[in-house]
């Protein structure tokens, strides 16, 4: 069956229909990631948009469900040049097709992607239809693409009470060890590899902004555990119970729609607990604290991007999804200093406060799917919360 992808500009891709059978409105936004696109579809951070992946060929290893980064994929539509209808991979449960009729997500394939993404990064993420109507209106449908806005979509992905995530228990003397972070209160387990035990003992208070489900293993894989909050949950909750440390999730849309978080958010910052904050979490301690943000022309998607270590000039690959950023010629020099750019463009990919014991970055030290340059930010975190501990 004929699909269309329409964009506001007026512009007309035709290809062939994929996945649910559902006309479909939102932001278009393209994804540079050769692997992991199971990883990117269930990463809570595209609730409000559709993904082009750049790659010419996407689905060879079929959907793993074990690789899931949540319950379900939150994009709303799928872009793909080649789509792989017979995966190859012992561990795939379903093709990506099936996966996304499962889920109700609509898509289009066989489409010159490239000539998409071009279109993005000269022109800016743009909206667009997915449709399989051949009699569509374009003068009809341009003014509905103009109107379509993400609107708050944290309120759509955060989780709805708060949970547990056990750390790992079991340490050998030398070594990494087998084991697996347990959820409580929640149906799904994935088995995990724990390289290091740091962190055995302490816990940790994980505001789930739009998590993806890494960010909780990477802490539970050291010995942490963590408690989940759903994003609105006062300040004075998730600090009543004493956690070590406080981590702040990624998460979808305009930091800025976030007006009630952000003022939970600087309380937790005055508390003096110490803080790492990812992606959407970082964008929202920036504003807590007087910064200021913007949208980015097309964004920051893939698992191959730079970031410069400012401290010590090394460079870093990062896994990164984001269309925001902080403004670095905002910041006052009295609450924070930039310690990660982009090698690219010379945007923020991190802050040091220097007030509080507080660290924000980015993009995606949990790195699924990959690089795992900056796993180690984790182990800085724990170190962080030793160091409070001992004050």
């Amino acid at each position: 069956m004929k699909a269309f992808l329409i964009l506001e500009d007026g512009t007309v891709f035709e290809g062939i229909h994929i996945g649910a059978r559902r006309e479909m409105i939102s932001e278009i936004v393209f994804n540079t990631s050769m692997a992991g696109y199971p990883e990117v579809l269930t990463d809570p951070s595209y609730a409000g948009q559709a993904v082009c992946m750049t790659y010419p060929l996407i689905g060879n290893y079929g959907v793993c469900t074990e690789d899931m980064e949540s319950v379900r994929p939150w994009p709303d539509g799928f872009i793909v040049r080649e789509l792989s209808r017979i995966p190859s991979n012992f561990r795939s449960d379903k093709s990506i097709g099936q996966f996304l009729e499962e889920y109700d997500v609509p898509g289009i394939a066989g489409i010159d992607t490239r000539a998409l993404t071009r279109l993005l990064r000269e022109k800016g993420t743009m909206n667009g239809m997915i449709t399989t109507d051949a009699s569509y209106n374009i003068e009809e449908v341009l003014p509905r693409l103009r109107a379509y806005t993400t609107g708050k979509v944290v309120e759509r992905v955060t989780c709805r009470e708060k949970y547990q995530v056990r750390g790992a228990r079991d340490m050998a003397e030398n070594g990494p060890v087998s084991g697996s972070a347990v959820y409580t209160g929640q149906k799904e387990k994935r088995p995990t590899l724990v390289r290091r035990l740091n962190g055995a003992g302490k816990r940790v208070a994980l505001l789930d902004l739009g998590m993806k489900r890494n960010i909780a293993d990477s802490l539970a894989q050291r010995g942490i555990d963590v408690t989940v909050y759903p994003a609105f949950t006062p300040a004075e909750e998730i600090l009543g119970e004493q956690p070590d440390g406080i981590m702040l999730s990624n998460g979808p849309g305009d930091p800025k729609e976030c007006g009630d978080i952000i003022r939970e958010v600087r309380k937790l910052y005055e508390s003096g607990v110490p803080v790492f904050a990812i992606c959407l979490g970082h964008q929202l301690m920036a504003l807590a604290t007087g910064a200021d943000t913007y949208k980015l022309k097309y964004g920051h998607r893939g698992g191959n991007h730079p970031v410069k270590d400012l401290q010590t000039g090394r460079v870093y690959i990062s896994s990164q999804n984001h269309g925001y950023v902080v403004d670095m010629d905002r910041l006052d020099a009295r609450t924070a200093r930039p310690a990660f750019v982009n090698a690219n463009d010379g945007t923020c990919e991190g802050l040091a406060y220097v007030q509080k014991p507080v660290f924000t970055v980015q993009y995606h030290p949990e790195a699924c799917p990959g690089p795992q340059d900056s796993g180690y930010l984790f182990d800085r975190f724990i170190e962080m919360m030793e160091v409070g501990k001992n004050a």
